[in-house]
């Protein structure tokens, strides 16, 4: 499907319209419990496991470096046999695709075990920094030879010298990187610990990775000292094996619980709770500033949205759970007032320049934008119907999000919808079922 004509049911909701729905596992977190499970003693079963591209490149990577798995899309489960902290293979060819987590995750596993790797990405992953991590890697003695520009995929790395010590890790453009290490550094003789810079005051997709560490026997040590944050990660510790369930994705469930405050009806995702430990929970939570309810029922949180779809504009900084910046830009789009999101520079440098995209794709709709540094200001125009064809970047965020804007203004045409199997292959299906009402 190149192009996707969204339905505009404005109006044509109820404002007890149930939007109920189920999506897929996290894709943070089956990433990080796969890459656990592989590093464990023993046989772990994952339940629920997300099936995109994503988590097929990395199940792809780990089985090339000699990880042994049992997989059942059908059952949603993966069954993987760990190598007990030592990975079978130590000289290897892998391709991480378009799979940010991949890239930097198994960055980190391979530059503290001890081999000699060529790692090589889509042209895509190609344009994402991998500077920061690389760098700190090659501080503690990792030799990195790059194929194209220094500080990007592809390039082959050596960590046979690498024995452990202590790094400086800047997160200020992902903390991707800190999970990467964390995770990772106990695998070294001489443990690792982990200075943190780069500004950034919340990190939540690190403390979800601490949480699904724990869940297999590993709890990273956090030292405070003269405003410095460090991780100490201790040689000699290991993963212990176990039945592990994954969340359902709340980024995914974000798309559902904003048609309900854009369309003024109701949404439920099945199974996403407030005590979530994924970070963008707290978008569904913001939504309430703008004039929705929320309750949780056995099956999951209801977010009532505000009667006719009448809300105001908000300002709110997404630094902390920025993958939504897209998501609230559209729900802007309706607002009564500007909405004003801040915190967000470095959504510069992922799949696409997302805050490029926002700007551009919101004028090209008629909306007018004002960005500054990390931040951008939506002012709510009132639209025309005419068609448009809105750009997605390759970037699965900006199909999904953009989407939301024609539930509501009529001529919204996707391009290229299918790059939403990124993390969500059902996304336009079940749009499909949401707008034949």
């Amino acid at each position: 499907m190149e192009k996707y004509r969204v339905r505009c049911i404005f109006n044509r909701v109820s404002r007890e319209k149930l939007i109920k729905v189920r999506v897929p596992g996290s894709k943070s977190i089956t990433n990080r419990a796969l890459l656990i499970a592989a590093l464990a003693k023993g046989e772990s079963r994952l339940r629920g496991a997300l099936f995109s591209n994503d988590a097929k490149n990395m199940v792809e990577c780990l089985a090339t470096l000699g990880i042994i798995m049992k997989i059942d899309e059908e059952e949603e489960t993966i069954v993987v046999q760990g190598c007990d902290g030592k990975l079978p293979v130590k000289e290897a060819k892998i391709n991480v695709g378009s799979a940010g987590t991949a890239a930097r995750f198994l960055t980190a596993l391979l530059a503290f075990s001890g081999g000699i790797y060529h790692l090589d990405s889509s042209k895509q992953m190609k344009k994402r920094p991998m500077k920061p991590l690389l760098d700190a890697l090659i501080s503690l003695g990792v030799v990195i030879k790059y194929d194209e520009e220094e500080g990007y995929f592809p390039f082959t790395l050596d960590s046979r010298r690498v024995s452990g010590g202590e790094i400086k890790l800047n997160t200020g453009i992902s903390s991707q990187f800190l999970s990467a290490v964390i995770m990772t550094g106990f695998l070294l003789e001489g443990g690792l610990k982990v200075d943190i810079t780069g500004g950034r005051e919340s990190l939540p997709y690190v403390d979800m990775t601490a949480k699904v560490m724990e869940s297999f026997g590993i709890k990273p040590d956090i030292v405070y000292d003269n405003g410095i944050v460090s991780y100490v990660l201790k040689a000699g510790r290991e993963y212990k094996a176990r039945e592990y369930d994954i969340e359902p994705d709340v980024s995914a469930a974000c798309y559902f619980y904003a048609m309900a405050e854009i369309l003024g009806c109701k949404a439920q995702v099945q199974g996403v709770f407030l005590n979530s430990i994924q970070g963008d929970i707290e978008f569904v939570k913001l939504l309430t500033k703008m004039g929705a309810a929320l309750y949780e029922e056995e099956d999951g949180i209801i977010l009532q949205g505000p009667e006719d779809g009448d809300y105001e504009g908000i300002e709110a900084d997404l630094n902390s759970f920025s993958d939504q910046s897209l998501t609230l830009a559209a729900v802007g789009t309706f607002a009564k007032s500007p909405t004003k999101i801040t915190g967000i520079e470095h959504i510069r440098l992922q799949e696409s320049d997302r805050l490029l995209a926002i700007k551009t794709e919101l004028e090209r709709l008629g909306i007018k934008t004002e960005v500054g540094e990390g931040e951008i200001t939506i002012f709510p125009t009132k639209m025309t119907s005419s068609d448009v064809e809105v750009e997605t970047y390759e970037d699965h965020r900006a199909a999904m999000a953009f989407s939301l804007v024609g539930l509501r203004r009529e001529g919204v045409v996707i391009k290229n919808p299918g790059c939403s199997a990124k993390t969500f292959k059902d996304y336009f299906r079940i749009l499909d079922g949401i707008t034949l009402i």
